[in-house]
């Protein structure tokens, strides 16, 4: 048995039951469930991918609505540009690819702001191929599992992707398979600061494990702080334009956040980043609410 046959054993036992896992999902449904979840929790993607998916169930009816709407549906799940990343996405695939996602990598890969990870996380998840699949979750397992350290690197690699591609089975759907369960087992089990290693299937050959599970060297990363960060102010702000039913003034944003420099700082990067719109009159709106003859950016 290799740790792939293994990771597919305990799977198959333990697999969580998530909508877009469920059979007939379709490749945009993997697609948007990728990128909700980047860095927010499963308990908070999931009713925000049944209310995505209800609205715009295919790229063609998300590239109809204005990046707005794809910015109001985003809620408060978190870094706002990963809707009009989907947006982008959307437009590109009716422009490219007749309103379909495409099942190459590299089709994926030339997708508005999909990376490494995505890419091959919807080849893999949504289209069966066989691709290393690496986020921070397969790499703790692979470093533990293979390599007898307590962690990983702070980013994926080329060496990281080899490291897994060397895991996977020859046959392409046990390879595809495999993917998603040593990324289940890095969520649920192998996690950074509990690991649940009496239930893990490498329990008994995992190299950490067989080392004394040796404490991660140097000082541990804290938790990032998010209480009067800039990323606060520009939810909050943002929360004022999503409910908007017209042009926001100034002086109604002013009212969010009491420190001027940190407020301006705040929603100068809204509009750089493409999210807000300033008009001639003075006030803002969300990307694609506004008239083109927008004013220049702040």
């Amino acid at each position: 048995m290799t740790l792939a046959d293994d990771a597919i054993t305990w799977y198959d036992a333990n697999l969580r039951d998530l909508p877009w896992r469920q059979p007939g999902t379709s490749p945009w449904g993997v697609l948007v469930s990728e990128v909700m979840l980047q860095q927010t929790p499963v308990v908070r993607v999931e009713p925000a991918w049944r209310a995505w998916m209800t609205r715009w169930p295919t790229p063609a009816a998300l590239a109809d609505d204005p990046p707005s709407e794809a910015i109001r549906m985003w809620g408060r799940l978190g870094y706002p540009r990963r809707a009009m990343r989907l947006h982008a996405c959307a437009v590109a695939m009716v422009e490219r690819h007749r309103g379909e996602v495409p099942d190459d990598l590299d089709q994926l890969l030339a997708l508005p702001g999909i990376g490494t990870y995505t890419a091959r996380a919807v080849a893999t998840f949504a289209f069966g191929q066989r691709h290393p699949v690496v986020d921070t979750n397969v790499r703790r397992v692979v470093s533990r599992a293979v390599e007898g350290k307590p962690d990983a690197g702070p980013a994926t690699t080329t060496a990281d992707l080899v490291a897994v591609e060397e895991l996977l089975p020859a046959d392409v759907k046990r390879a595809a398979r495999a993917g998603i369960a040593f990324m289940e087992i890095g969520a649920v089990l192998c996690t950074a600061r509990a690991p649940r290693c009496a239930h893990c299937p490498f329990e008994a050959v995992c190299a950490w494990r067989r080392s004394g599970s040796p404490a991660l060297g140097g000082p541990s990363r804290k938790p990032q702080r998010y209480a009067g960060t800039d990323r606060q102010v520009r939810g909050l702000l943002l929360e004022v334009l999503r409910h908007a039913t017209g042009p926001v003034p100034r002086q109604r944003l002013d009212m969010v956040w009491t420190d001027d420099v940190q407020r301006a700082r705040a929603l100068a990067g809204l509009v750089e980043d493409g999210l807000v719109e300033p008009l001639h009159s003075g006030d803002f709106v969300l990307a694609g609410d506004g008239p083109r003859d927008r004013a220049q950016p702040l």
